[in-house]
């Protein structure tokens, strides 16, 4: 009879087994589908958010109708004034843009018309003038005329091709304000979304079926996406726009800058992301969040600024292409300057990726150890002592 219950009790034991290996292979399977259900339920919300429709909808139209019309704002605010010319007269001023000329037969002719203001301006001949001729104005001649008429040394280019100064200050402000107000407008959005669910309790309810790491590393990546889709869309309408308006800058000069800021952009931002979801999960009040999400916008705004203000010093842009909070926007103006070695942007992006890892990691630890804390808020110096236990 014993030796039955032995026999009973090892058959049994073997589907027990067999179930518990079953159960942990399921949930381990289940880890992506319950990550894919968290960025899936924060994509609804977002996107059924009329607030940030609107806003992604202003900044696609808006981007891109203010590159089509960019061809066409010379002409817009070009205006061509009539000019009195003699025969000799009329040779000087030949080819030059924004005047109509008026022939007349002399120079008495010339200044009546002046005088009744029927030209802007008259061109007649001079022998005593350098450059032969002179122009007759009742208070001051047109700049396009003038400035073709004056003498001007000749000029010898060493580097023609170089990049124009101007141009480089907008490239980083425009690619640094891209980063700067993705990285702050979204990362705000995680960092509200976990402050809600903390307040209204909502994360004890979804932590009771899924765990802390799926629920930040969801939100991180929801959030991303969103950001990407928005950049993406934001810059196909660039692209469209510059096509429309013919303009070959965005097409051509700024194609590699912008080729090397789209994989620091998206590595950089999933950095930011997770540091605001741990910032968030340290605080049960929405008053008390930018307390300790106000250091992670410092560590995105200096750099920023660095960037901006010393765009033209060289040193000063290498050392901040190594800095993971700056490498996006820095790596892809020193691309455009031509002043980067082939191997430096992917040293950067290397960098950046690394420093990611580490963030992720930092996050999920505070993450995990303040997501379910209520009360006071949790300052950076007791989170990080948490993550050491």
């Amino acid at each position: 009879m014993s030796i039955q219950q032995d026999s009973n009790s090892s058959e049994t034991s073997t589907p027990k087994k067999s179930g518990l290996a079953t159960t942990a292979q399921t949930q381990r399977a289940s880890f992506t589908t319950a990550i894919g259900l968290v960025i899936e339920r924060e994509i609804m919300v977002r996107i059924k958010s009329r607030a940030f429709m609107i806003s992604t909808l202003l900044s696609i139209v808006l981007f891109g109708a203010l590159v089509a019309v960019s061809g066409s704002l010379p002409s817009l605010f070009s205006s061509t004034d009539k000019v009195a010319v003699t025969s000799a007269g009329a040779k000087a001023v030949e080819g030059i843009d924004g005047i109509e000329l008026v022939s007349v037969d002399s120079a008495d002719e010339a200044k009546a018309l002046v005088t009744s203001e029927e030209v802007a301006a008259a061109v007649v001949d001079d022998p005593a003038s350098p450059v032969g001729v002179t122009v007759i104005a009742e208070r001051s001649a047109p700049e396009s005329l003038t400035g073709e008429l004056s003498q001007v040394p000749t000029v010898e280019l060493l580097d023609p091709d170089a990049p124009d100064p101007g141009l480089t200050y907008m490239i980083g402000l425009g690619l640094g304000l891209v980063f700067f107000m993705s990285a702050v407008t979204f990362g705000t959005t995680i960092a509200s979304s976990v402050v809600e669910e903390k307040q209204s309790r909502i994360v004890e309810i979804l932590l009771a079926s899924t765990s802390a790491k799926v629920l930040m590393f969801g939100k991180v990546l929801a959030c991303s996406i969103l950001a990407f889709a928005q950049i993406g869309l934001t810059a196909l309408s660039v692209l469209v726009g510059a096509a429309i308006s013919g303009n070959d800058l965005v097409l051509g000069k700024v194609t590699e800058p912008i080729a090397w800021f789209i994989p620091l952009f998206i590595v950089g931002f999933v950095m930011i992301a997770s540091l605001y979801a741990a910032a968030a999960s340290m605080v049960s009040r929405t008053e008390d969040l930018g307390s300790t999400s106000s250091p992670i916008m410092m560590l995105i705004f200096l750099p920023y600024m660095a960037v901006i203000l010393f765009s033209s010093n060289e040193t000063v842009m290498a050392v901040m292409s190594y800095i993971p909070f700056s490498a996006a926007v820095a790596v892809p103006m020193r691309v455009f300057l031509g002043t980067i070695e082939w191997w430096e942007p992917l040293v950067s992006l290397l960098i950046l990726a690394v420093t990611t890892i580490l963030a992720l990691l930092l996050a999920t630890r505070i993450f995990e150890r303040s997501i379910l804390q209520s009360g006071p808020k949790v300052s950076w110096k007791q989170a990080l002592s948490r993550t050491k236990k």
